[in-house]
């Protein structure tokens, strides 16, 4: 069982099912939300369990991001397919996980360099983003 939580608690989580790679994503929405890129999880939406009150944001037509509206810490992607993205940095201990690549290189920040052998997409690649868990 893996469990995380928001900063203050308020939000907590727990997955009873297995975790995809982290993948890194580096577009606009992503820098704007966190501060810098998003490294995300994602589970099979049925295998993931929220207790406390999570805040929906419309990000776009598709898909959208849930936060703590106490303490504003992001948590979750929710877009298109089975699957819920999760914040890594949200997982409470060792997760057992490694950064398997990197997506939306091409709107990167421009103060830091991408220097891992992962593999990079300019835009979206469903290749890493659904891999399975």
């Amino acid at each position: 069982m893996i469990r995380g939580s928001c900063l203050c608690g308020q939000v907590k989580y727990e997955v009873s099912g297995p975790l995809r790679p982290v993948i890194a994503c580096h577009c606009r929405q992503c820098r704007k939300t966190s501060g810098h890129h998003v490294a995300a999880t994602s589970a099979r939406r049925e295998e993931v369990r929220i207790a406390g009150e999570v805040t929906w944001y419309a990000s776009s037509s598709t898909a959208r991001r849930g936060f703590c509206g106490t303490c504003g810490s992001s948590l979750f992607w929710d877009g298109p397919g089975g699957n819920l993205s999760i914040f890594a940095g949200t997982i409470d201990g060792d997760t057992g996980l490694r950064l398997a690549g990197h997506i939306f290189c091409a709107d990167k920040g421009d103060y830091y360099e991408l220097c891992d052998d992962l593999p990079k997409a300019a835009g979206a690649d469903p290749a890493l983003t659904t891999m399975a868990p």
